[in-house]
């Protein structure tokens, strides 16, 4: 939060004039909750797109560090006062290492300092940090005598050294000889920051070494852990307080064909024996080329698991269903073969849940986490339509039904929100008596201020929605000028209300895209953005924030006039009650350019404060963005708000272009 502007200071401060003049009421029902808020309701979505995983959260900072990429040597460069033809070579060992065949063979005829050197670029640069401890890793063997000597730079955009170290792997090791590779490490400091940074790896002495797996981590992960996650991303995912997080994906889980496809059992284990993919969003868009993106699952199956864990967030993972996306190849496996697929779905159950001595949870214990993840949900397919979709969807909900009767399954209602083939998917999912139905929309403001209402008329009974995927769109979908501007989240608050109102219905939901990369999106718009340096919320990340936070435990009926607050006059309502907390929590969205006036009325409340809360997130300009300069430009304010407490009432000055989120303690 910051510090209180005058202009917002004074809107807020004339609520008080307000109390002596006439306006509206609305009224909130405190007696009588309408439907229990689940715990998951608000929740984000991760997929690796925009750079999200690797060059992002995943915090290693070295560009295909095993040379698996398309072009084996992408991200490095050698070089040297006396480099010769040959002294530098990618092998590659085939079948007898499937899932990491490359490695560089170097042979350094007497190499002196400057002779001959490897440096990585990282992932558009690398965001060095002074004072920070950088640690380097790698794998080598030797092939033949020799003794060589690595002398490691971290170099700034000048190529001038920031940080330096040395290395002397051990020269009687030999990958040939004992059939094993071995890995060295060394730690070093950064003497100065550097957004666009390098690592230089030269190479002296004589003799030929091979290398794999070149690492370099910071020491400041997530919660200190080697090999791990960049702190501020996920510290920016713990401060949404998320009921769940949905992963991998996204459009990545079903791949441009099946070869493609996301495969979760190939993420677990060491580091080295995960094999890289070609990340779909890698060529997916002609106006934003992306050849160097690629998933090297450093973050796999066990750090989602671990991290829902970290933060407090039910998991749900979404899984293939045998098909690949339909944009793309549409490529399906045939029924007759959708058995394996199948599987993959109740062994993951069992990955989490299961005790130690079944096969996959001895598999997780041996990972290190005998403890279960308490796995009570998953995604099957993801954007999948069509009668084929709902053929192989009845073989996994008869398959993971009858295992596990209680289990959640996400059904997908395909790319859209209306239109035949979501009404094809819908009408038979709920015929299915599916548990809850995947329902994605990204389309324009407009859209989410007129469709507030979408849920007030669905049943109250039978398949929930999940709200997968959803912003809105300052332009139109996928178009590279789309913006996270005010209007977007603004809209966006409004439509929220909607959702909270309609509790009974939704039980989830969650914006896309989670995370952008500055230097190398593909999608906007997008909740978080990072550089290699700084991390920043846009103003929908302040929305999102704001409702999780004071999500409640029950919906309360907020009416005017016996309706629902859905646009007269501009605003927008929904109102909740906090059990634990013992607060009434009122979130109202006011979309015109005027101030608005209006009395609370909480009929059938006990005590009440005499002050409440307010959270205020506005700005003038519906064009308004948050930036790296300033990161704050639209983020919310608190405010004390009078009650009172014999009336039972809250007078109410909705500042132009919103959103309030007032607490209010009910007191024994």
């Amino acid at each position: 939060m910051h510090v209180v502007t005058k202009t917002v200071a004074l809107l807020l401060a004339t609520a008080c004039l307000a109390l002596a003049q006439p306006a509206p009421v609305l009224r909130v029902d405190v007696a009588r909750p309408v439907a229990e808020i689940q715990p998951t309701m608000w929740g984000v979505f991760f997929e690796d797109i925009n750079f999200g995983a690797d060059g992002g959260i995943y915090a290693e900072m070295v560009k295909n560090r095993s040379f698996e990429f398309f072009k084996p040597l992408m991200g490095w460069k050698v070089d040297g006062k006396k480099r010769t033809e040959g002294d530098v070579l990618v092998q590659n060992r085939g079948d007898e290492k499937s899932s990491n065949p490359r490695y560089l063979r170097v042979t350094t005829n007497g190499a002196v300092a400057g002779d001959l050197s490897l440096t990585n670029e990282g992932f558009r640069g690398m965001g060095i940090k002074k004072g920070l401890r950088y640690d380097f890793a790698v794998l080598y063997g030797y092939p033949s005598a020799g003794k060589v000597t690595m002398q490691l730079n971290l170099l700034n955009a000048q190529n001038e050294v920031i940080g330096t170290g040395t290395l002397s792997p051990d020269a009687t090791a030999s990958a040939d000889r004992d059939g094993q590779w071995h890995k060295a490490q060394v730690s070093f400091t950064a003497t100065a920051t550097e957004p666009k940074g390098k690592l230089r790896i030269g190479l002296e002495g004589t003799g030929v070494i091979d290398l794999d797996m070149i690492s370099l981590f910071p020491e400041d992960t997530w919660k200190g852990r080697p090999g791990g996650m960049r702190a501020d991303m996920v510290q920016m995912l713990a401060d949404l307080k998320p009921g769940f997080v949905r992963f991998p994906g996204g459009c990545i889980v079903e791949g441009h064909d099946l070869e493609q496809r996301y495969q979760w059992k190939k993420t677990l284990g060491p580091i080295e024996d995960r094999q890289l993919l070609i990340n779909r969003w890698n060529f997916e868009f002609g106006h934003r080329p992306a050849p160097d993106y690629f998933q090297t699952f450093g973050l796999g199956f066990l750090e989602y698991f671990q991290l829902c864990e970290d933060i407090g967030a039910a998991p749900l993972p979404i899984l293939n269903c045998g098909m690949a996306c339909q944009f793309n190849t549409a490529e399906l496996v045939p029924m007759s073969q959708i058995d394996p697929y199948v599987q993959d779905a109740l062994d993951l159950i069992e990955f989490a849940n299961g005790d130690v001595s079944t096969q996959w949870g001895k598999v997780r214990a041996g990972l290190g986490h005998p403890k279960p993840f308490n796995l009570k949900m998953m995604g099957v397919g993801n954007e999948n339509w069509g009668p084929q979709y709902i053929e192989r969807l009845a073989v996994f909900q008869k398959a993971i039904k009858a295992k596990y009767p209680d289990f959640k399954l996400i059904c997908s209602s395909g790319t859209d929100p209306n239109g035949d083939r979501f009404d094809y998917l819908n009408g038979n999912l709920r015929a299915m008596n599916a548990d809850l139905i995947d329902e994605h929309y990204y389309r324009r403001p407009e859209w989410f201020l007129q469709n507030v209402g979408r849920y007030d008329s669905y049943p109250r009974n039978g398949s929930k929605v999940f709200a997968g995927e959803w912003a809105a769109q300052s332009d139109d979908v996928a178009k590279p000028t789309n913006k996270n501007n005010w209007q977007c989240a603004l809209s966006e608050a409004a439509f929220m209300t909607g959702l909270e109102r309609n509790a009974a219905v939704v039980q989830m939901a969650s914006y896309a895209p989670l995370f952008a990369n500055a230097d190398g999106w593909q999608w906007t718009p997008d909740l978080i953005w990072v550089d290699n340096l700084h991390v920043y919320g846009t103003p929908n990340y302040y929305v999102q924030q704001l409702y999780s936070r004071n999500k409640g435990t029950n919906v309360l009926s907020m009416t005017a006039n016996g309706q629902a607050l859905a646009g007269k006059d501009s605003l927008y309502a929904s109102a909740a009650w906090d059990k634990a907390a013992s607060e009434i929590i009122l979130k109202m969205v006011n979309v015109s350019g005027k101030s608005v006036n209006r009395t609370v009325q909480l009929d059938g409340a006990k005590k009440l404060a005499r002050t409440g809360t307010v959270m205020l997130l506005t700005n003038d300009k519906l064009d308004a963005v948050n930036s790296f300069e300033n990161a704050t430009a639209v983020s919310p304010v608190e405010q004390q708000i009078p009650v009172d407490s014999n009336k039972k009432t809250v007078a109410m000055m909705l500042a132009p272009r919103s959103l309030s989120v007032v607490r209010i303690k009910v007191t024994p």
